[in-house]
């Protein structure tokens, strides 16, 4: 069964392959004649095979009928036979068509009626192109009747009836259009005579005209000497026409002359004229494109200027090349002078209207050069045309105008550097306000301070850059208000910043009960200067914008006598504590802020434990009575990590002023340790080593 199978798979192509892609691929080989049949050749094979098959195929005790898959291959060949053929048939239809037109042709050129000698000339060219086809024609048929002969050998059925023989067809039609040839020709030789005449008369008529046309274009014509460019364009229009009708007539006639066998005339004045109008063509073609081409752009709108100037540069530059590429004698020639300055011009006018096409021309640029140029240009009109501005003398001011729109580069930059780096930021810039320590309102500039310090000083000297600028003019009021704005708000920030430093110094001193004993006086003032400063701080963090804070009235004004009132009380606090020092010279071992912690905090001996090795080498700590918390027991000392006790001889009471207790203390130390020492020296030479230091490890 499997073998039986197995002879059906050399068919499989039929099914696998696609029809339509297989007749595409084979045609994209230029098939010859001989190809198509090939393929016919070989699906006619397959058919032949297919019909050997036997009806029935014996497998055993099993009989195997086949016609229906001979029916379905046999089906499947025609298929793809059909497609072939039926493309060889198109290619043969417009072969066949193609053939029959070429005859049609040459047919009505001979039937055409001849009335002159122009008629007669194109006759008896189309009788000529009849002989010499009459020696190749069979040639030109043969691949019709090949193919349709093929086409009746392998698929007959596909052609239709009036294609059955192409040959008779096409015989039938050349014969007739060769025996109406003839016949034309016989028609003709009688008249031939009578056309000779006209044509003799003609040439004579024609060589007077020519001179007469001659001088006339010499007198009269483009390449009289002085005459306008414009003027000469016109004059070359009219005498070309002139020429052509001449040279229409020098065609027919001369055709006429070798029709009829007869020596050419010769024009040697329309032969020199054609030269000349050749060459002015050249130069008046080039002049006049160039004239339109000028005239279309001054009509575009500025508006739409810039999108149209990269067109405009690549066409002056490919007149500038044609104009260079005319011929030298046509170079002393009014018009090309004219035309290579209105070259010229543009090519530098174009980069001039490109540079004011640009975004960074301002109305300021544009009534520069109305000044300069002393011309009206209606720049801001929707109506402003190209040809409104040429009308001013450009090249004239190019130079000073090639600074200005340099200068509208550069002052773009600056205006933008201004606008977006500057004034932008600054519109934006905030204070970060927030409360100090044991104050519950936003009272001190905190956290970006530094970073808008430095802006500051980077954009005032930015904008001293650009004040020394040339470009700087039309912004210059503008920098200067800036510089001013900025240098006054700088200003303003440093003395804010040391009212600030001066309260916050004095804040917690004067916020303690016992200063406020001390200082009557100076604390009332201060809680005067610390209303007057919060009430400041809360409007600034309402505000928060740097230049707005720094600009309010009431804000600079209060600054200078906050600043004084507060440098009144820090002298006040300085004298105060420079007679604690003298009270209590240990206090000059300190600064100023701690020495106000520690007489702020003098009423809580136990606050002050930190501060002891401040005040004395030695003392690192205190130890309080269990009892009273106020009677200080022994002095400890702290080295890497042991401790160090020495028991005061007598206990001191801290009560009163601290500088009082605390010198107390100090003669109370200096007894004890003196009682150890002395001790230690009575008892250091009855006592064993070991034993004297366990006894006195201080």
């Amino acid at each position: 069964m499997n073998s039986f199978l197995k002879t059906f798979e050399e068919y499989d192509w039929l099914w696998k392959k696609k029809i339509d892609e297989s007749l595409k691929k084979f045609n994209s080989t230029q098939p010859g004649l001989e190809d198509f049949e090939e393929k016919l050749k070989e699906f006619t094979g397959f058919e032949d095979r297919i019909k050997l098959m036997t009806d029935n195929h014996q497998i055993g005790a099993l009989s195997l009928k086949t016609n229906n898959v001979k029916l379905g291959l046999k089906k499947w060949i025609e298929s793809w036979k059909d497609s072939y053929a039926k493309d060889l048939h198109k290619r043969a239809k417009i072969l066949m068509e193609k053939l029959n037109d070429q005859i049609k042709q040459i047919r009505l050129k001979i039937e055409k009626p001849v009335k002159d000698i122009d008629s007669l000339g194109n006759v008896m060219h189309a009788l000529e192109e009849i002989r010499i086809k009459q020696s190749e024609i069979e040639i030109e048929f043969r691949p019709v009747i090949e193919m349709s002969t093929l086409l009746e050998t392998y698929l007959p059925e596909i052609m239709e009836k009036e294609e059955m023989d192409p040959q008779t067809i096409l015989d039938k039609d050349w014969g007739g259009l060769v025996d109406q040839a003839v016949e034309t020709r016989n028609n003709l030789q009688g008249q031939q005579s009578s056309f000779k005449m006209t044509l003799v008369k003609g040439v004579t008529s024609l060589v007077d005209d020519v001179k007469l046309f001659r001088k006339n274009f010499e007198e009269n014509g483009p390449m009289v000497p002085g005459i306008d460019p414009k003027e000469a364009l016109n004059r070359l229009r009219l005498f070309f026409d002139e020429y052509s009708i001449r040279k229409r007539k020098f065609d027919t006639y001369n055709a006429g002359e070798t029709l009829f066998g007869l020596p050419h005339q010769e024009y040697p004045e329309l032969v020199e004229t054609d030269k000349q109008i050749q060459l002015l063509d050249k130069l008046y073609s080039l002049y006049s494109k160039v004239k339109d081409t000028i005239a279309k752009w001054k009509d575009i709108r500025w508006m739409d200027i810039e999108a149209e100037i990269e067109k405009m540069t690549e066409q002056i530059e490919i007149f500038g090349r044609d104009c260079t590429k005319l011929p030298g004698s046509l170079k002393a020639w009014d018009a090309y002078k004219e035309l290579k300055v209105e070259i010229e011009n543009m090519t530098e006018i174009i980069p001039l209207v490109e540079a004011l096409a640009k975004p960074t021309i301002r109305p300021r640029h544009w009534e520069e050069i109305i000044e300069m140029c002393k011309t009206d240009i209606p720049f801001e009109s929707e109506e402003f045309t190209l040809a409104q501005l040429l009308e001013a003398p450009l090249l004239q001011f190019k130079d000073d105008i090639e600074d200005i729109t340099d200068s509208a580069d550069k002052q773009f930059k600056l205006e933008k550097a201004l606008n977006e780096e500057i004034t932008a930021f600054w519109e934006e810039a905030e204070f970060d306000i927030r409360n100090f320590k044991g104050v519950d309102h936003p009272s001190i500039l905190s956290g970006n301070i530094l970073d808008i310090q430095e802006k500051f000083e980077e954009h005032i000297m930015q904008l001293n850059q650009m004040n020394a600028m040339r470009y700087v003019k039309p912004f210059k009021p503008i920098v200067l208000e800036k510089i001013a704005q900025l240098a006054e708000c700088q200003d303003t920030v440093e003395k804010w910043l040391k009212v600030q430093n001066l309260w916050t110094n004095l804040v917690s001193v004067f916020s303690s009960k016992s200063i406020a004993q001390e200082l009557p006086l100076e604390s009332k003032k201060f809680k005067g200067i610390d209303k007057q400063w919060l009430k400041i701080m809360e409007k600034a963090f309402d505000t928060k914008n740097v230049i707005q804070c720094c600009t309010n009235d009431i804000l600079r004004s209060s600054l200078p006598g906050l600043q004084e009132g507060l440098e009144v009380c820090q002298k006040k606090l300085e004298n105060f504590l420079e007679t604690k020092r003298s009270l209590f010279p240990r206090f000059y071992f300190i600064s100023n802020a701690d020495l106000l912690s520690i007489l702020s905090m003098g009423s809580d001996p136990n606050a002050v434990q930190d501060d002891f090795e401040k005040l004395f080498d030695a003392i690192h700590r205190v130890s309080f009575d269990d009892v009273n918390r106020k009677l200080i027991v022994d002095i400890i000392m702290i080295m890497g990590g042991i401790e160090e006790k020495i028991y005061l001889s007598e206990p001191v009471l801290a009560e009163g002023n601290i500088e009082d207790w605390l010198g107390k203390l100090e003669k109370e130390m200096q007894r004890s340790v003196r009682g150890v020492c002395s001790l230690g020296a009575q008892e250091c030479f009855s006592m064993g080593l070991v034993e004297f230091i366990q006894k006195f490890q201080s």
